[in-house]
């Protein structure tokens, strides 16, 4: 055998290595992150149960509430589930959206919010989440679609209805991202609770906790794995950007002392609002997700008045 085909054998081998270790670390990333049997899905909704009482979750609050199960088909044939508390007098909405690793039930506070306003209430179940269907987490990203699905649903079924979105950590930037869709004009406001600006940022914020400086590297690897085989750019999942396309008014909550989804991601959000059309609640001490448990009554106020701004 020459020298030469030597060279080429070897420098196949090699390439064929580096493929292979590129194609592990996609997979595994998305195994990891992603997928909707993901560890850290998984790990995020262990965390939650083992804290219901610092949440202030209450799964009961539903058995007092009831509600209909209700079904919609998504852009790419899923099916997703809905929860939907009927106040026959009103013709106000929230739909509610709950964040990664969550469900529906988590959002027994919020709920309660809408319904002591007499507000019909539908609460969601993200696609790979609960009941829904779905092999994929959509961050935001994919769900801002489901939320438009949800709105017209909602609309179909009466063509007066008000609508508030509201949606916390994942759902929260799911509601960003979708007041970028065409959404009907009964979309009238919305409020974010923890959300982040932008799916990669986020990634990177949580990997470099973790990988340190291999941290950019090993997304970089992730995200190309993404766009060749899911069709998903994290980088272009982006809320600040659908947020400049809206004209709808927007409350962000966000506590101070979050180190999930840090606080300056919300300024960021906020930014691109005109201030006209912005209100911003910043709950001092408050971790992830726990705004309205650190301080409740100035959060409750903080939405009341801000609905009663939009005669919602």
């Amino acid at each position: 055998m020459s020298i030469f085909a030597i060279i080429m054998i070897s420098l196949l081998g090699l390439i064929l290595v580096v493929l292979a270790v590129l194609i592990l670390i996609g997979v595994g990333s998305f195994n990891m992150s992603l997928s909707a049997k993901s560890i850290a899905k998984n790990i995020s909704r262990a965390n939650t149960k083992k804290n219901y009482e610092n949440f202030k979750i209450d799964h009961t609050w539903w058995d007092k509430h009831p509600s209909e199960i209700i079904d919609i088909k998504t852009f790419d044939d899923l099916t997703l589930y809905g929860h939907f508390i009927n106040c026959e007098k009103s013709n106000n909405v929230a739909i509610i959206v709950h964040g990664y690793g969550g469900e529906y039930k988590d959002m027994n506070s919020y709920a309660d919010i809408f319904l002591k306003r007499g507000y019909n209430v539908l609460a969601v179940e993200c696609r790979a989440h609960g009941n829904s269907e779905g092999d994929m987490v959509g961050m935001g990203w994919l769900d801002r679609l489901d939320i438009k699905a949800w709105v017209e649903y909602l609309i179909q079924k009466n063509s007066n209805y008000k609508i508030v979105l509201f949606g916390q950590s994942m759902g929260a930037s799911a509601v960003c991202m979708a007041l970028g869709e065409d959404l009907p004009k009964n979309v009238i406001c919305a409020i974010s609770d923890c959300g982040f600006d932008n799916v990669y940022r986020q990634m990177y914020y949580v990997c470099k906790g973790h990988l340190r400086f291999l941290a950019k590297p090993t997304l970089n690897i992730f995200n190309s794995y993404m766009k060749r085989t899911k069709n998903y750019d994290m980088k272009l999942a982006d809320a600040t950007s659908q947020l400049k396309k809206s004209k709808i008014p927007v409350l962000f909550i966000h506590g101070n002392a979050d180190d999930f989804v840090p606080v300056e991601m919300c300024y960021r959000l906020s930014e691109t609002i005109p201030e006209n059309r912005r209100d911003v609640l910043i709950v001092d001490g408050a971790g992830h997700i726990m705004s309205y448990a650190t301080d409740t009554k100035a959060y409750v106020k903080k939405v009341n008045n801000f609905l009663n701004k939009y005669n919602m």
